[in-house]
């Protein structure tokens, strides 16, 4: 496995050339949070982006389960996968709500504006600092190492209609 794949544990770490590849090529994410009772929520995210050297950025559009629990508990895991290669990456880390008033607000939502064409409106963007990363990868890549990526967009593309 790719040595920017390993699984990396850090008070804070960066996105590799390799995690930003794989974000920007998924159509979404996944988020989950947990409320301050450890109750579990994952969230489908359609409008996100890396954001500096090791943040993630995410339009909270549709989102108040995730930004009630990220303000009970801060630690969240947020998953992405190329879905016709079926290579991506899930990330742990701490995540914070950023408001209107936020000094960092402007810059982030004008980001976040241009991927959504101003039709999804947002009031708060959710913030997340990278502290582990781990790949995620298809079990055909495993129990067939040969497996190449062309091979793997063919078998994906046969096996959901596209």
């Amino acid at each position: 496995m790719a040595k920017e794949h390993a699984m990396i544990k850090n008070e804070k770490m960066q996105l590799t050339t390799e995690i930003k590849k794989h974000l920007n090529k998924s159509v979404l994410c996944w988020l989950a949070t947990a409320s301050a009772e450890n109750v579990p929520n994952v969230s489908p995210k359609e409008i996100f982006t890396h954001y500096g050297k090791d943040k993630i950025i995410i339009a909270n559009i549709a989102s108040p389960q995730s930004v009630k629990n990220i303000k009970q508990n801060e630690n969240v895991c947020v998953s992405f996968i190329d879905i016709l290669v079926q290579k991506g990456c899930q990330i742990k880390g701490t995540a914070r709500i950023i408001e209107k008033t936020d000094t960092g607000f402007p810059e982030m939502e004008k980001i976040l504006l241009e991927m959504t064409g101003g039709n999804f409106p947002f009031a708060t963007i959710t913030e997340i600092s990278i502290t582990q990363t781990k790949p995620i990868i298809a079990p055909r890549y495993l129990l067939y190492p040969e497996t190449t990526e062309a091979q793997q967009i063919e078998s994906a593309k046969k096996t959901y209609g596209f």
